[in-house]
C-alpha cells in the first residue's frame, strides 16, 4: 500500500484559501498526480486543502471523502514561555528553548511537558492517529503494537491533502520519530509530497517506511519557485523572510 501526503498549496489564511501563486502551484501538482493511479482522495475540512485538492479531482474525475482529523492544529495553541502570554502553533517554538526539556525529544513522553498538556496537544495528536489508524484498517492494514497486520495486502495508492502539522503527526506515527523533531526538523512546503509505502518482510507483519519526503519535483519541472510558507528566515538579518523570534 502506499500512502501520498500533501500539503496545502501556498495559503491565503485570512480567506482559508490560496494565494495566486497556490493556486498556480495547484495546478502544476494536479499535472503531477494525473500521472499516478490514485484509488482513493481524503481531504481536510479547511478550504486550503480542499482548494489544493480540486484541479486533481477534476482531472481524476474523482471526488475526495473529508476527514475532520486532517485539519491543522490551529486550536491547539500552546502558551510558549518567552512569548509574554501569546499562544502560538507547537512548531514556533524557538528550538534553543524548547530543546532544553528532554521529554520533547522522547516519541512517547512529549506530551509531558507543561506546554502541550495544558493546550491539550497531545490530545488532539491522538484524535490524528485514531482517525489514521481507523481509515487503514478499512484498507486492510490493522494496527497492532508498533506495527500493522496485513489483513489484506494490496497495492493501492491514497492520497491525503492535509497540512504540515497533521502531516508531521502522521509521519510521527507511522515511521516512529518525535513528533516535535518532525514539526522543527522537517519543512513540508507547499503542494510536497510525501510517500510512504508498507514493506511486509515478513508474512502479514508490515510497517511504513518513506520513499520520499517533501518532494516538489512539479515546482522545479515548471521553474517555480517554492513558496517559504513554513520556513523561518535563513539569517537573522533576512528581515523579508519570517523570523518570529
Amino acid at each position: 500500500m502506499k500512502l501520498l501526503i500533501i500539503r496545502h498549496a501556498e495559503p491565503n489564511y485570512t480567506k482559508d484559501s490560496l494565494t495566486p501563486k497556490g493556486w498556480r502551484e495547484q495546478e502544476l501538482l494536479a499535472g503531477r498526480l494525473a500521472q499516478i493511479p490514485i484509488d482513493k482522495f481524503y481531504v481536510s475540512p479547511l478550504g486550503r486543502a480542499s482548494d489544493t485538492a480540486r484541479d486533481t479531482l477534476a482531472q481524476k474525475k474523482m471526488e475526495a471523502e473529508v476527514k475532520p482529523w486532517l485539519r491543522e492544529f490551529d486550536t491547539k495553541k500552546i502558551l510558549r514561555p518567552d512569548a509574554g502570554g501569546v499562544r502560538r502553533i507547537p512548531w514556533d517554538w524557538l528550538p534553543e528553548d524548547w530543546l532544553t526539556d528532554e521529554r520533547l525529544l522522547d516519541r512517547l513522553r512529549w506530551g509531558e511537558n507543561e506546554q502541550m498538556a495544558e493546550a491539550g496537544v497531545k490530545e488532539c495528536y491522538d484524535e490524528v492517529t485514531s482517525g489514521l489508524d481507523q481509515l487503514l484498517e478499512t484498507h486492510g492494514y490493522r494496527r497492532t503494537g508498533e506495527w500493522y497486520a496485513a489483513e489484506r495486502p494490496n497495492h493501492e495508492t491514497v492520497a491525503f491533502f492535509c497540512h504540515h502539522g497533521a502531516a508531521c503527526v502522521i509521519l510521527s506515527h507511522l515511521l516512529h520519530i518525535p513528533v516535535m523533531t518532525l514539526w522543527h526538523g522537517v519543512a513540508l512546503l507547499p503542494t510536497s509530497v510525501t510517500t510512504l509505502v508498507t514493506e511486509e518482510r515478513r508474512r502479514g507483519k508490515a510497517v511504513f517506511r518513506a520513499l520520499e519526503i517533501g518532494s516538489l519535483y512539479h515546482l522545479y519541472a515548471a521553474g517555480e519557485k517554492p513558496s517559504f510558507s513554513a520556513r523561518f528566515s535563513e539569517c537573522y538579518t533576512d528581515t523579508d523572510e519570517c523570523r518570529l523570534d
